[in-house]
């Protein structure tokens, strides 16, 4: 796929990610205990993540009629196409129950196993993040970068927990204890999409966490690249969106971020 039909089909992604925001704010405050599910341990869902999903697969398929899909609430049947849209409705699906102002749509294009156009939508503060391969990223139509901080002592990080951690949550919280002591600070919003957005605008200086999926961190890898960043796994490999590990930082401090995640052990998480 071109740059050029990438671009064209940005608007498109935008527009429908933007009208999925609005459904979400419409419905904040709205679901009742009976409509919420668990679909595994502290992993919520109820219809709003699923109705949303509903509309953002119909836009898209329209905008690209044929593409697959990989999405995290299964509306429609699963893509294994060589291009397919990677779609998470509802980042922060707890957030959002909770009445938290904290969570996002994201929405990716996978072409032949590159991520190449990627939106995150922050709808309550009306903040879209976009990028595409070769493009930059911007929010809300300005480009961003990523922080140009080089000292760890002055960088703000961004992780997350999982909600399975079994023999894991020792080595996750020495890591965790370690950040806090050698950094400025660190904050768990409870969405990695906005993690990196954040990221990729600056605001965070980095950000780590194991055991998520694709539809997580799908667009905001490539908001984060496309803004000067790194993104990597907790080794340094370069399949963070399907090897269940990202690291995403500026240049300046991966490097450093890689040594602090193999001396703590989670790199063989």
């Amino acid at each position: 796929m071109t740059n050029s039909q990438l671009q064209e089909l940005k608007a498109g992604l935008e527009d429908a990610v933007r009208d999925a925001g609005v459904f979400l704010v419409e419905q904040l405050g709205a679901v009742r205990a009976a409509d919420i599910e668990e679909k595994s341990l502290k992993s919520l869902v109820s219809y709003v993540d699923r109705q949303s999903e509903e509309m953002l697969v119909g836009r898209l398929a329209g905008l690209l009629p044929e593409a697959g899909f990989l999405t995290e609430e299964e509306t429609v049947r699963q893509g294994t196409q060589s291009i397919r849209w990677i779609i998470d409705p509802l980042d922060g699906t707890t957030n959002f129950l909770h009445g938290i102002p904290a969570f996002s749509v994201s929405v990716a294009l996978e072409d032949d196993g590159e991520i190449v156009l990627g939106c995150v939508h922050e709808p309550l503060r009306g903040e879209l993040f976009s990028a595409c391969r070769g493009g930059g990223t911007t929010l809300n139509g300005g480009e961003v970068y990523v922080s140009e901080n080089q000292d760890p002592g002055q960088a703000l990080g961004a992780t997350g927990f999982p909600y399975e951690m079994g023999e894991a949550a020792e080595v996750m919280m020495r890591m965790y204890a370690d950040m806090l002591s050698r950094t400025r600070g660190m904050r768990r919003l409870g969405s990695a999409a906005l993690d990196l957005a954040y990221t990729a605008a600056g605001r965070f200086d980095f950000f780590y966490e194991p055991w998520l999926n694709p539809w997580d961190v799908a667009a905001g890898s490539l908001l984060v690249k496309e803004a000067g960043g790194v993104v990597t796994d907790f080794a340094g490999r370069s399949d963070a969106v399907f090897g269940r590990q990202i690291l995403a930082a500026s240049p300046a401090l991966h490097v450093w971020l890689l040594e602090q995640l193999k001396a703590s052990g989670m790199a063989v998480l």
